[in-house]
């Protein structure tokens, strides 16, 4: 097997181990973003299981001996040789430097928006509490008690009073 194939599967194996697929299926919301995501997976783990069993796999060495016996040694003899002058070229890797900075890039982004993300996910959710919070006491609450935490509401209210504007 070739040295580059066998790096390859290596690296697929290390990064399929590092992968938090379960926690990142938590994250996920909509049943369009699970789907996806449930495809993205199925695709990973088709692409790492041929990684792992096409590259990994050493291939089994030709037992001449056995040709020569049942062929005859002259024409064994020419494959053989035909065999031994093959020379497989090594996998230069062209498209990585190309983008792996287009990647990086992309991750800078990435982390950005999720902090973004978090920040207003956190404003969301104190939203959220004062709005639960609101609809516990609706009942019983007075407006003082709404115009003490609203105090822009009751600036425009006692505008619309002094200006003698009721609504029509």
């Amino acid at each position: 097997m070739s040295g580059t194939g066998k790096k390859v599967a290596d690296v697929a194996v290390k990064a399929s181990k590092t992968i938090d697929w379960d926690g990142m299926a938590k994250l996920i919301v909509s049943d369009e973003a699970r789907k996806e995501f449930a495809n993205l997976r199925r695709a990973f783990n088709e692409v790492n299981n041929t990684l792992q069993t096409k590259f990994s796999q050493e291939p089994e060495p030709i037992d001449w001996e056995y040709y020569r016996k049942g062929i005859g040694s002259r024409l064994v003899d020419m494959y053989k040789e035909a065999y031994d002058s093959v020379e497989i070229p090594k996998y230069v890797d062209t498209v990585t430097p190309q983008y792996k900075p287009k990647f990086d890039a992309l991750l800078v982004e990435l982390k950005v928006a999720e902090e973004k993300s978090l920040k207003e996910s956190e404003r969301l959710e104190t939203e959220i509490a004062e709005v639960q919070e609101l609809k516990k006491k609706i009942s019983t609450m007075t407006a003082d008690e709404y115009f003490e935490k609203h105090p822009e509401l009751k600036k425009k209210f006692d505008d619309e009073i002094r200006n003698d504007y009721w609504g029509y």
